[in-house]
Order: C-alpha cells, then structure tokens, then sequence
C-alpha cells in the first residue's frame, strides 16, 4: 500500500476545505480527503495515492456518507487506473469496503465501466484512466445537482406539512456536505429552511457509533449559523413527549425495492417514537441509494463494527493532556462483549416519505419508488 500523509491547517477559522477532491503534483495524481475522524478538533487532509489507502481511508471512516462514498469510490477507480495498477483489482477492494452503502459500488462500477468502454473502443490505457475520471467527476457535479434539487423538493414537503414554518427539526448522523458533493442530504434540507427563516431549532442525536452527530453534524451546524442543540441519543424519546419535534429528517445508506431503508443505527427507535407521537418522518436520499436489487430489509447487510468502539471511550487524535493520543479509555469489564451494528433498517410503512433529487415518494411502497427510479432513468438517458 502507498502512503497516506496530512496536511494540518495552522489557523481555526471556518474552513472551506472539500469533503473530497482530485490532484494531480509533480509525483503523480492523488486523492485527497478532509479526513473526518479528526473533525472537529483539527482540519486536516488525508492524501491518498492508491486504491488501498482509500479502502482504508473508507473502512476508518475519514471518508463516509453514502452519496460521497459513491464519488470516492469512482475516483478510487481513475486513481488505480491513473497510476497503473489492476483496475479490476481495485475496484473489487473498493466496492467491498462497507457493505451497506449500495452507492459506493454504484461510483465504482461507473467509473470502472467507463475504463472498460475506452479499452472496448481502442483505446490506450491512459485514454481509459481519463474516461474513468471524466465518470468520477460527472458523478461528483451530479450529486452536487441532485443535492440542491433534494433540499428544494425537502423544504416544499416539509411547507406542505407543517404550514407556517418554525420548524423544529431533528436529524441523526451526519448528513451535510461532508457526505456530498453539494450541501448533503436531510441536512440540506434543514440548511435550507435556515436560509429562509422556517427553521426554529435543528435537533442533533449525537450518534453511535463515533458520535458523528455530535463531531460531524453540531460542527457543520456551528458554521452555519443554524440554531442547533445537541442531545444523546437515548434522550429523543423525551422530546418527542415534550411536543418539541416537528419533524425528523434523516439520510439513507442503502433503500430497499420494497422501501425500507437502511441508516445509521437508532433511526429504527426514531421512526417509532415519531410514529407514535404523529410526527413526520422523511428519508432524504438521492436516487442512487435506492437498490432495486434488494427486495426488501432483511435483505440488507448491516455492517457491524468493532467491540471496542463501545467499551472504551477513544482518545481524541490531537494531544491531550494525560492521555496517549489514539488510546482507548476502559468504560466496561475487560472482556465484555459488544453489539455494534453500524445500522438499523425501518420498514417503509415507518417512513412517511423519502426525498430524491427526481421528486418525493409518499406513500412510501415498492410500486411508487419503482416509478420513481424508472422516471429518472429516463431524465438520465
């Protein structure tokens, strides 16, 4: 595997630094990443020279969100073409990275297929590794398109469900712009009813695992200017009871043909209370999410994560006083065992709607979301 290397920022000021973007030094392209497990204590990039320091990269979370793992995984692919490795070889590491979000491997077979066309028409390799990152880069415009066209059709529903605005909104995860290659999913939505006065308080989980509600979400929150509150997960039930929730806008990593869809673990337990308590609960996904190729929840393979994430608390990356940077601090019996899914799958008679850049499904159900994907098919072609 090449090297991964970091760039620190000297300075705290609100960065404009991209989720993701492509380089090309005098030493040959790379790929380089704000890498998000060190947000928010420090902005440093995470520079990537091949498909293996990627799929790391990938597997450690410093790249993650479904629609940005698509995008990364089509650079991952011209990056491996760019360099001359095996792009079949990498596209399969890539694809295989994270189990449950269907749109990594829909960016790696995009680019991956983009190369192939190129070698099918004649081409050299280097004609095939610049058609693979023409793909890559068409993807990463596209998601930035379908992310505005989201938090439009989002912010409309919302409107159109809680008429006269003061919205108070609660959101799970991370799902801003450091999961696309726009302004994000459910919390562009939100973002978007802050720019025009209709949002009264946005409700951040913090987020199992790695808190990415509390480090990710609260800190895109923060440089926005939203007013924002964050709360442990455990303590939604007790806003909904309160009459503080509004509605609850959240993300996908991979939607079922039948509509259930899969998203960071503790959605499920939200989809409940907000049924329970009447309030609107509304997916916000591009189309890629959806995954017509699996039928149904059960289907889904939920990625379950390492024990250690939730017995022991892990020290922050920058040096802290009396703490080794990196280490894990016992919270549990040493040998505890650990259940840590990464996700949790509600079924769509939960959902009350899901959002995409091609218009809003409501009822939620196999037939109307089969509609919708064939609809922007044809839009695409």
């Amino acid at each position: 595997m090449a090297d991964q290397y970091a760039q620190s920022r000297e300075d705290n000021r609100p960065t404009e630094i991209p989720a993701i973007r492509w380089d090309e030094p005098p030493e040959g392209p790379v790929l380089v990443l704000l890498d998000q497990t060190r947000l928010p204590a420090e902005e440093v990039e995470l520079v990537c020279t091949d498909a293996p320091a990627l799929v790391a990269a990938i597997r450690s979370l410093a790249v993650r969100g479904a629609p940005l793992l698509g995008i990364a995984g089509a650079y991952g692919v011209a990056l491996a073409a760019a360099r001359g490795f095996d792009v079949d070889e990498a596209a399969a590491a890539l694809a295989g990275a994270r189990p449950t979000a269907v749109n990594l491997a829909v960016g790696v077979r995009r680019a991956q297929g983009a190369y192939r066309a190129e070698l099918a028409r004649g081409g050299d390799l280097e004609q095939a590794a610049g058609a693979a990152l023409v793909a890559a880069r068409a993807l990463h415009r596209e998601d930035a398109e379908a992310s505005a066209r989201m938090a439009v059709h989002g912010l409309a529903l919302l409107d159109e469900l809680l008429p006269g605005g003061g919205h108070r909104v609660l959101t799970h995860c991370n799902t801003g712009s450091l999961v696309s290659g726009g302004e994000g999913t459910a919390f562009a939505v939100a973002l978007a009813a802050h720019r025009t006065g209709r949002l009264r308080r946005l409700w951040v989980d913090e987020t199992r695992p790695l808190l990415q509600g509390a480090r990710l979400t609260a800190y895109e929150a923060a440089r926005s200017g939203m007013a924002y509150t964050l709360l442990t997960d455990n303590a939604a039930g007790s806003l909904f009871a309160a009459g503080e929730v509004d509605a609850v806008l959240i993300g996908a990593d991979r939607i079922a043909a039948d509509g259930s869809v899969a998203n960071k673990v503790g959605s499920y337990p939200l989809a409940v209370l907000a049924r329970y308590h009447h309030v609107p609960f509304i997916v916000v996904a591009p189309v890629t999410t959806v995954d017509p190729d699996t039928p149904d929840g059960a289907s889904i393979e939920v990625e379950q994560r390492a024990g250690h994430e939730v017995t022991e608390i892990t020290a922050p990356q920058v040096p802290v006083a009396g703490v080794e940077a990196g280490g894990g601090i016992p919270v549990a019996p040493l040998g505890t065992q650990a259940y840590n899914p990464a996700f949790d799958v509600t079924p769509p008679e939960l959902v009350t709607a899901i959002v995409t850049e091609a218009g809003v499904v409501s009822p939620v159900t196999a037939e109307a979301l089969a509609e919708l994907c064939d609809r922007s098919r044809q839009v695409t072609i």
